[in-house]
């Protein structure tokens, strides 16, 4: 941890509103062992300061920089007096921080405040994830509000599909129970379905072999009996049976599902994989303090990058979804089409 670096958030606030002070925070942050030029190519320690405009020119390759370039900060024209006061808050608000509120704080438009979550929401990715092992439990959810019906629904002339996945996102978790004298660690990620071709890979790709996985009764985790040892807790009969159980795992689907439910209220399947890498790391990083959930979230900057572009581009599906503009046209279209032929009754 950085020296200096504040320990709660009304210090953070006070400590970052300097700008001078954040800017050198930020670069002693990313450069410990001094400044070098982030250019593909290059990265010479040969750099020459220019305080007066917060930047730095490189010797060898003649160009200027400064230490945003090649962070999740590039080409931001928010300061870092803003910045680090946003990390801070969403790596530290347990239910997480919507973009309204974030936007007051900061006095910026909560545009500009959605887009600055989702860069941090970047940082927080774990890039590396280094495989479960030991006892696992797994399980998975389904994330979205109740299907809205139309009318021919309601009237019986169209049959709804039923069950727990219908108009939702399924979304599978594993948390590894405590070992070593650590805590429990999740791992979370969106699905397509909850069939066993969409959850047996997962497992696979995030667990040691000849790990026990407990699970529930879903028949798709019957496949991992060939390589782990597996065990299961049917819901209808029994919630623990000695340690076999999901409770670890159902407790950080309720953080979860509180955040989504009661923060950001409706995110986009595009974009869950996002506010589930918030959630894993603020459970993950629960035994840490305050500081050092930040200076965690400010390492991670270095190497990213999210353009705008790259975050409003949807789903191909949801494209195609008529909205609110593509029924304004229709109906648009409706009046201004000619008048049915005929005479009226009226007088």
């Amino acid at each position: 941890m950085e020296p200096g670096t504040p320990r709660t958030l009304l210090e953070a606030v006070t400590f970052f509103a300097d700008p001078d002070r954040a800017h050198a925070y930020a670069v002693k942050a990313r450069w410990p062992n001094g400044v070098a030029c982030p250019r593909l190519g290059c990265g010479s320690a040969a750099v020459q300061a220019l305080p007066k405009r917060r930047k730095f020119r490189c010797k060898e390759c003649k160009r200027d920089f400064t230490a945003k370039v090649g962070t999740i900060f590039e080409q931001s024209p928010i300061s870092f007096s803003k910045w680090l006061p946003a990390m801070w808050l969403l790596a530290n608000t347990k239910n997480g921080t919507s973009s309204h509120e974030l936007g007051r704080a900061l006095g910026v438009t909560q545009k500009t405040a959605w887009f600055m979550l989702h860069r941090v929401r970047q940082t927080m990715k774990d890039e590396n994830p280094v495989p479960f092992a030991g006892e696992v439990e797994a399980d998975e959810t389904f994330v979205g509000g109740v299907s809205r019906t139309s009318w021919q629904a309601r009237s019986g002339h169209v049959k709804l599909q039923h069950g727990p996945a219908t108009g939702k996102a399924t979304v599978f978790g594993m948390v590894q129970r405590g070992r070593d004298g650590k805590p429990s660690q999740a791992r979370a990620m969106l699905v397509p379905n909850h069939k066993a071709s969409s959850l047996i890979p997962r497992i696979y790709e995030n667990v040691v072999p000849g790990s026990t996985i407990y699970t529930d009764a879903l028949r798709s985790y019957r496949q991992t009996d060939r390589d782990f040892v597996h065990d299961f807790i049917d819901h209808s009969i029994a919630y623990v049976n000695g340690r076999v159980h999901t409770n670890t795992i159902e407790n950080f689907w309720s953080c979860v599902k509180r955040t989504l439910h009661g923060t950001y209220i409706a995110v986009r399947p595009f974009h869950l994989d996002a506010y589930l890498d918030e959630q894993v790391f603020r459970f993950n990083a629960r035994e840490d303090n305050d500081a050092g959930r930040f200076v965690e979230t400010l390492k991670g900057a270095d190497g990213k990058r999210l353009t705008y572009a790259a975050l409003t581009t949807t789903h191909p599906r949801w494209r195609l979804r008529p909205g609110r503009a593509a029924r304004a046209e229709a109906r648009r279209r409706m009046t201004q089409s000619e008048p049915i032929p005929g005479t009226s009754d009226r007088i």
